[in-house]
């Protein structure tokens, strides 16, 4: 199951960047963020593999995250010219994901947030239902996006929100 969702962040690319990759931002705008902790390397390093927790209501998942890919390396100073790419390998019992974010100039102070994701379903269930709720997959990444879009721009914070 593939799908691509995006969003228009009003804020320069570099600093949608440097929100994005900081690790102590995470839980301000990743509902459900119960954990991100490194098990090898440094967080954000192409390379490091992390254990990552989310809570949705009763459910409780947990994957292994592993960054695949940051361009540039260097977030400051990053030339007007050139696109920034993140992407994680995320791997969960029964599900294995690829999410590659890409950043661009849309104007002077806006950032395009792209984002393409793939799911791949190893168990006969998940294989079976996975692709019906493909919708359900599209809404909650565009959710988090519009939740970092909340945060970067305004500072709202998830964990404040009522309902």
């Amino acid at each position: 199951m593939k799908y691509t969702v995006s969003i228009e962040i009003a804020l320069p690319r570099e600093r949608v960047a440097q929100l994005l990759a900081d690790p102590a931002h995470l839980p301000k705008w990743l509902r459900g963020m119960v954990l991100h902790e490194p098990l090898s390397g440094m967080h954000g390093q192409v390379g490091t593999e992390s254990r990552v927790v989310l809570q949705m209501g009763q459910q409780r998942m947990e994957c292994t995250e592993t960054i695949t890919r940051r361009e540039p390396a260097n977030l400051h100073g990053i030339p007007r010219d050139s696109v920034v790419h993140f992407a994680r390998e995320i791997v969960a019992k029964g599900m294995w994901s690829d999410v590659r974010d890409r950043l661009t100039e849309s104007g002077p102070e806006a950032t395009l947030w792209a984002q393409e994701n793939e799911y791949r379903f190893s168990s006969l269930p998940m294989r079976l239902v996975g692709p019906l709720m493909r919708g359900a997959f599209r809404k909650q990444s565009q959710q988090h996006m519009q939740d970092f879009k909340a945060f970067a721009e305004q500072g709202t914070d998830v964990r404040e929100a009522k309902g």
